[in-house]
């Protein structure tokens, strides 16, 4: 006798879409979840007053009839919605030697970029006129009617024909890199090192190790559609999310921590929680990351060994240092919202604490703090490796932070006498609270070296959704894998 029709462990924006789709689709549904709060990754907290994002603070086409997000596309068919403010310019890059405002409009985007390197932004309109064909091709098919199976087959041929063809002279771009589109158009260095950090915002990997989709789908979106911050952060579309499982009949059960995925015959039956409750179901779906999956849900045997050490090995992007404040306004009239650092130029971007991330989503959303108040989150990457909960642990976590400080004064250079409210996350934080692998955010996939797996894996009945899947890391990529596994099984 099964309980529920589908377990998702997890409710991370990948579970979330995935069971609340299968939900829409007249499945018995429940998510699991560890944490007292939903989200995952994306998951909102607050202290003293102050709303937190925990992750995930850049969005495009939230709202709009048209829009390619998958989880607009996601709340739409829910019934859902959220409301969101539109922002222009998206961001500042703040390198050593200069800062460059980042617009959504390409014209005024690589008008700023002419002001440091005219030669350069005659190059990266090079760049961008041969990555948008591809987004213009992708565009015709929307996300939520994919699925992985056969049957996709027909679905493209009878309605989508058009933009199938499309893509066919884009075939090669779609199994490139970005970096080979970068060496066949651009030889600026600074602008070589402006694309390699748009990449690596993206998915974690310089220019070269991230796929031209990716990022052709970025130039396309946030020109067509601009982007949004949600009103209430990010916990706003968790909270969509869960509406809409929970409107279609859906469970979501928070501070349910599951043990082990239940396999029986080499087929999912169910999972036992930590308080030793058995709940069964023929179908799991795990949210979790690939190794958490294969090392702590499952016993060894359960999948085929060389599997099972293949998929161990897939490696991972590094975990972060994270910076949450709650300082005063005043002062800060004209301050935007988005803002990346780098502070040498000598050392590559990827080197833990030389990118550093900030945003202040208060310039949109005031609610999000107390009056004349600011909220502030800054991260960069931190390697897991070393960190350990002992005596020297709060001086460790105070000297990280301060390459966090330092980009922040960058922006606001009194952030220190403005502080009300700190709160310094490490990588043992990061993997405590979101009960990820060594904190990561999830695979480091080079393009062109190896694919993010599918949704399924060798045992019947369990699939898996989120950023170690395909399509990847990143908020519309996540809810396309849940997209895509619901889809599959929804017939």
């Amino acid at each position: 006798m099964f309980n529920f029709d589908v377990i998702v462990i997890g409710s991370g924006i990948g579970g979330l879409t995935a069971g609340s789709l299968l939900a829409r689709y007249g499945k018995r549904v429940v998510v699991c979840e560890s944490h007292t709060i939903a989200g995952g990754a994306a998951h909102s907290f607050r202290r003293r007053g102050f709303e937190f994002d925990s992750g995930p603070s850049f969005y495009c086409g939230l709202t709009g009839a048209n829009s390619l997000n998958p989880v607009k596309q996601v709340l739409d068919i829910l019934g859902e919605s959220i409301d969101a403010l539109a922002y222009d310019p998206l961001g500042h890059y703040h390198f050593p030697e200069n800062t460059v405002p980042i617009y959504s409009d390409n014209s005024l985007y690589l008008n700023e970029v002419s002001k440091i390197t005219p030669q350069g932004a005659i190059e990266l309109q090079h760049f961008i006129d041969k990555m948008l064909p591809l987004y213009e091709a992708m565009k015709g098919i929307p996300t939520i009617a994919l699925r992985t199976d056969w049957q996709m087959i027909p679905i493209l041929i009878t309605n989508y024909l058009p933009s199938l063809l499309k893509m066919l002279p884009n075939l090669p771009l779609i199994q490139s890199s970005v970096g080979n589109v970068m060496d066949a158009t651009v030889t600026d260095p600074w602008v070589r090192r402006l694309i390699d950090l748009e990449c690596f915002l993206l998915s974690g990997l310089k220019a070269h190790g991230t796929i031209a989709p990716e990022v052709a789908f970025m130039l396309g979106e946030r020109s067509r559609a601009g982007v949004e911050y949600p009103v209430g952060g990010s916990g706003a579309i968790i909270q969509a999310l869960v509406r809409g499982l929970e409107r279609w009949g859906g469970k979501l059960r928070l501070g349910c921590h599951v043990e082990q995925i239940l396999v029986e015959s080499g087929k999912a039956v169910g999972v036992k929680l930590k308080n030793n409750e058995i709940i069964k179901a023929p179908i799991v779906i795990s949210n979790a990351t690939v190794w958490d999956t294969y090392t702590k849900l499952l016993n060894p045997d359960d999948l085929p060994a060389s599997y099972r050490q293949k998929a161990l090995q897939t490696p991972a992007v590094e975990s972060f240092m994270h910076l949450h404040l709650g300082i005063k306004a005043s002062g800060l009239e004209n301050l935007t919202g988005h803002h990346v650092v780098v502070h040498d130029s000598k050392l590559d971007i990827t080197v833990p604490g030389n990118t550093c991330m900030i945003s202040i989503p208060t310039v949109w959303d005031t609610k999000l703090a107390p009056e004349e108040h600011h909220v502030v989150h800054a991260y960069t990457l931190e390697s897991y490796k070393g960190w350990e909960r002992n005596e020297e642990y709060e001086a460790k976590k105070n000297s990280k932070a301060q390459t966090l400080y330092r980009a922040l004064e960058r922006i606001i250079p009194d952030i220190r006498e403005r502080i009300v409210l700190e709160l310094i996350g490490t990588p043992l934080t990061h993997a405590h609270y979101l009960r990820r692998h060594q904190g990561t955010y999830g695979p480091a996939i080079e393009a062109t070296k190896a694919m993010f797996l599918g949704a399924n894996t060798p045992i019947k009945g369990l699939y898996r959704v989120g950023d170690s899947t395909m399509p990847g890391i990143g908020v519309p990529a996540v809810a396309a894998s849940g997209i895509l596994c619901a889809n599959t099984l929804r017939s």
